[in-house]
């Protein structure tokens, strides 16, 4: 049976793994949300999130747009592919922009779905081994 919970191990709070998951570059934008992504070991996917005080001056402001996407993600966790994922987000939105941002954060995990199992389906190559 799924369960919708959003447990502690799909979080990343570690400075190592952000810092790893920029390093990779790969990296997916919409008007609003910027994803980048890794794929991980772990069995499940885990979310950082990014909301900088030059995109949302107020803290409850910052707070909100972490809310919405901590359960956007909390919804698709089973889903998505296993990869560390960073939201960050490029613009500032509000309740009214709820609709464009859902559809966005849909269609960009389904591109990242698309990429990670693209990338896992190739062969190795020498240069790989």
């Amino acid at each position: 049976m799924l369960t919708y919970k959003l447990v502690k191990q799909a979080k990343m709070i570690k400075t190592d793994d952000f810092s790893s998951v920029f390093n990779f570059r790969k990296r997916i934008s919409t008007q609003y949300l910027a994803m980048h992504y890794q794929p991980n070991l772990h069995n499940k996917a885990r979310l950082g999130l990014v909301v900088g005080k030059k995109t949302a001056k107020l803290a409850v402001s910052r707070n909100y747009m972490r809310r919405v996407l901590r359960e956007f993600f909390r919804l698709k966790q089973h889903e998505i592919c296993h990869v560390d994922l960073i939201i960050r987000v490029q613009k500032k939105f509000n309740k009214s922009d709820f609709i464009q941002i859902k559809q966005e954060f849909d269609m960009l995990i389904t591109k990242i779905n698309q990429r990670v199992s693209r990338s896992a389906m190739l062969p190795l190559t020498e240069s790989d081994k």
